[in-house]
């Protein structure tokens, strides 16, 4: 694919990861915690251009659960307070028995697109996501069966392969859409060449998505941008707006790169319009 090919792309998918499932208030004070906290968050990075909003549950104590529970009262009270943003659930995560992370899936109605993690990953000194074929396959099951469009979060040029099998295993609904993710530790190095890289190994026919964790957010957003991809920004990646300066909200950080995009000349898309790029 040429570089004129990449500018002709799509108008860009904003993703809010308005919450996550780690860093809480302690890490950044304005992070939604709460059902309400969250709808309002939803409301204002739809407000800002954002059409799809990446979803985890929390408790009362702001501990992080899988619970359907939890996320059919956060799913309400997006659903009171924003208009029409496409709602995401997250699958992933740790300590978790493989039953708890179907849970996501079960509120009614079903989100209309939910993560699934391409592979193992590890999380701080002591964990890790281990995401086995299975596990994965069992996930995408449900997602097939319910209707949920999966997000394909590749942490690394491994879970790309993983991507590639999970082709060869079952049948994936035109178009595939990964999340294709940078930064320390496990994820694939933060590097412009690696983005490259990452792209040109993508699934044919494939959509990404681009996220870069911390300081990384926003040089990986414009290149998403760039290259006729997408972006997902938010709390959950980055509790801060630059240096030094914690956000003041999910809402600042989206204004910011739809702001990008404008300037870079891509229209950012409506929900409707990502609907429509997404098939759902």
């Amino acid at each position: 694919m040429s570089y004129s090919d990449f500018l002709a792309g799509d108008p860009v998918i904003i993703t809010a990861a308005l919450t996550g499932g780690v860093h809480g208030k302690e890490a950044n004070p304005n992070l939604p915690e709460t059902p309400a906290e969250i709808g309002r968050a939803a409301a204002a990075v739809e407000e800002a251009g954002a059409s799809v909003v990446h979803v985890h549950a929390r408790r009362p104590n702001g501990e992080r659960t899988f619970e359907t529970e939890r996320f059919q009262e956060i799913d309400d009270a997006i659903r009171r307070h924003a208009d029409d943003p496409i709602i995401q659930h997250s699958t992933g995560g740790t300590g978790a028995p493989d039953a708890d992370r179907h849970l996501p899936l079960r509120t009614d109605p079903a989100p209309e697109m939910a993560s699934l993690d391409m592979g193992p990953l590890n999380r701080y000194d002591h964990l890790t996501s281990e995401n086995t074929r299975g596990l994965v396959d069992s996930l995408h099951a449900e997602m097939v069966e319910r209707g949920i469009k999966p997000e394909l979060e590749v942490f690394n040029d491994g879970h790309l392969n993983e991507a590639h099998g999970l082709l060869e295993r079952r049948d994936l609904a035109d178009p595939v859409y990964a999340t294709l993710i940078f930064g320390p530790g496990t994820l694939t190095p933060p590097r412009p060449r690696n983005f490259l890289n990452a792209i040109d190994n993508l699934p044919d026919g494939a959509r990404f998505n681009t996220l870069g964790f911390g300081q990384h957010q926003l040089p990986f957003a414009t290149m998403g941008i760039v290259f006729g991809g997408h972006v997902r920004v938010g709390l959950e990646d980055n509790v801060y707006y630059r240096r030094g300066e914690l956000a003041e909200s999910n809402a600042q950080l989206v204004s910011r790169v739809a702001r990008v995009a404008g300037e870079l000349g891509r229209e950012v898309a409506t929900p409707a319009q990502a609907r429509e790029i997404l098939g759902l």
